[in-house]
């Protein structure tokens, strides 16, 4: 009788217990226009952020150099006019998302999450039943190999097997050993969705990003990119718009234009942190005060 009673009580947890889990999935599916507050410079279609803008990043020496090497032309290449973006770009580019999700039939559990592919970034599938990563050695997919699991009612993934992507749309660029963390935060028609991206080979710290999305009845999002067709702006095949080392002519645009510190412009880990205005406090040289066309007051001392 003992045994049968535990058995009982086991099995009553159990459900109770899947109920819970299954009551803090919330519904993700939908059309979320972008809110671009965070990065308005940086995600905004067109030109992009500055060339030479690594504020910052992360970086190391090898990303800086690379960055430096770029040139904005390479994407006028024929070549690469239709490569896709990383799913990092989830965080990156001014689009917004479609969301939707894909059930088991016998049942109506969500089997995985789908993320619509833009003009310039794949589909992106969030597994949910527990499948395993592949190998390292397995073929790196634009849309990478993303698992989710609900925690409460946020949703975590994580992302491997990405091919090369961008940290910054100016030459900072991952590599394919880079991983991909999202929580996708849902507050009544907000939808918030917060990244962590580690890359061993680029990056010396953990680089997190924000992004904000609302949700959108009109118009709502195609469910597939639209087709893309190479055609000529001006690069001809088989040549690589570059800047040889030390001839970039947009290295001190940040410093003249702006006023920003060439130092900070470089980016590194440190330029994450207050303390790097003591660091540059007695190498700084200060603008002189604006005076036209300002758009708001001069400089501040750095303290």
């Amino acid at each position: 009788m003992r045994r049968t009673y535990n058995q009982a009580a086991i099995i009553f947890l159990a459900l109770v217990t899947a109920g819970l889990r299954l009551s803090a999935q919330i519904d993700l599916s939908g059309s979320w226009a972008a809110r671009n507050y965070g990065d308005a410079l940086g995600n905004r279609p067109g030109p992009g952020p500055t060339p030479v803008d690594y504020l910052g990043l992360p970086i190391n020496e090898n990303a800086r150099e690379r960055a430096l090497l770029y040139s904005p032309s390479q994407i006028s290449m024929p070549e690469r006019m239709c490569s896709l973006y990383a799913p990092i770009y989830v965080l990156l580019g001014p689009f917004g998302l479609k969301l939707s999700n894909e059930t088991e039939p016998r049942n109506g559990t969500t089997t995985a999450w789908r993320i619509a592919a833009w003009e310039d970034m794949g589909t992106i599938t969030i597994w949910m039943d527990g499948r395993p990563h592949p190998s390292a050695n397995a073929p790196h997919e634009p849309g990478g190999f993303t698992t989710g699991v609900w925690e409460d009612d946020v949703l975590t993934t994580f992302t491997t097997h990405m091919k090369t992507g961008v940290l910054r749309r100016n030459g900072v660029a991952t590599t394919d050993r880079a991983t991909l963390k999202l929580r996708f935060f849902r507050h009544d028609d907000i939808l918030t969705v917060t990244g962590r991206i580690d890359d061993p080979l680029v990056l010396t710290e953990p680089l997190y990003l924000t992004r904000t999305f609302q949700l959108s009845k009109v118009p709502p999002y195609p469910a597939v990119g639209g087709p893309c067709i190479p055609g000529d702006e001006g690069v001809p095949v088989g040549s690589v718009p570059h800047y040889l080392p030390g001839k970039n002519p947009f290295l001190f645009e940040m410093t003249t234009k702006y006023n920003i510190p060439h130092e900070a412009a470089l980016g590194g880990a440190e330029t994450m942190y207050p303390d790097f205005r003591k660091k540059i406090r007695d190498s700084y040289e200060f603008p002189k005060p604006c005076t036209a066309d300002c758009g708001g007051p001069g400089a501040f001392p750095l303290r």
